[in-house]
């Protein structure tokens, strides 16, 4: 059985399609109230703070894959977090599966220096120090034989159904609803995103490679990287609108953080979009050659022909 923790999410709801179509038939979907992506799923009903709810979804797993998300929340990180991979590492010892975790790039410098799988962590605020910790918990617990793991790390995403990002809720919704879209601080640094099925199938393909475990990879992203002027008139062209968008400075984002706690809660991430965010996936392309990546302007086409 392969069992994904927080299947609710969009990256979980794709991840279970994927392992159907190219893995396997037997996959348990647990969350707070998780629904079937498929009528063969089976349903598990799991609160991952309980550390004995969280021993019984993974029962009976060969695979786990942990992609479970918090609201954007400092303090809620600060404290569950930890919590969480405790529960879930703990549960995947005690019945001997292996442990997939679905991981961000919050703990990296915000700098334009071209991030890999070796980049040093150098958190920004609490969030980020937050899941650089239970990144390195992860890997104690994996270099000293209690799970057999690894961690798949991935830049923002893009893309279609319920996905949430910063890219999703202030360029793509926006400009799909015929508004302007909001771009913060610049427009003209180059930025690195993720089609989120692309981040998904990865997952898929490394849970299901025995030799990918006991590593950090960095799932796979399109080469070319654009500005988010470049990004706002492709995404415009596939949905057939303007390509309207306003920049939006320091000091209106300080100001709206006053009245919009989750925007107040984002502020230690936007040093990465002053500077080129580069990541790189070469490690993934290299193993993984016959891997096709989404182009953006496929991805946005995709987004554009949703109902």
């Amino acid at each position: 059985m392969q069992t994904i923790l927080g299947a609710s999410g969009q990256i979980g709801r794709e991840l279970a399609a994927c392992l159907r179509r190219d893995f396997t038939d037997d996959i348990r979907l647990v969350s707070r109230r998780p629904q079937k992506v498929d009528d063969r799923d089976q349903l598990f009903a799991a609160d991952l703070l309980e550390a004995g709810q969280a021993l019984r979804a993974v029962e009976g797993a060969r695979i786990v894959y942990f992609t479970a998300g918090l609201p954007m929340d400092t303090r809620l990180w600060v404290a569950q977090w930890p919590v969480l991979m405790t529960n879930v590492i703990d549960a995947c010892a005690t019945h001997g599966a292996k442990l997939v975790y679905f991981d961000n790039t919050y703990m990296y410098p915000q700098t334009a220096r071209p991030q890999t799988e070796d980049t040093a962590f150098q958190p920004n605020g609490d969030k980020g120090r937050v899941r650089g910790a239970i990144a390195r918990q992860l890997l104690d617990a994996m270099s000293s034989g209690r799970v057999e793991g690894m961690i798949c790390r991935a830049p923002e995403f893009y893309g279609p159904g319920m996905t949430q990002s910063i890219t999703n809720t202030t360029v793509i919704d926006n400009l799909r609803a015929g508004r302007k879209a909001r771009v913060f601080l610049r427009d003209d640094t180059l930025r690195t995103l993720i089609y989120a099925p692309d981040a998904s199938r990865a997952m898929a393909l490394l849970g299901n490679t025995p030799d990918a475990y006991g590593q950090t990879w960095h799932l796979p992203c399109e080469d070319q990287r654009l500005t988010y002027r470049q990004f706002v008139a492709l995404a415009a062209e596939a949905f057939g609108v303007e390509p309207r968008y306003t920049v939006l400075k320091r000091w209106q984002l300080s100001l709206a953080g006053m009245f919009d706690r989750r925007i107040r809660d984002a502020a230690e991430l936007l040093p990465r979009y002053e500077a080129d965010n580069v990541f790189v996936s070469d490690k993934f392309k290299r193993r993984f050659p016959e891997f096709q990546v989404t182009s953006f302007k496929q991805g946005l086409e995709a987004i554009a022909g949703q109902a």
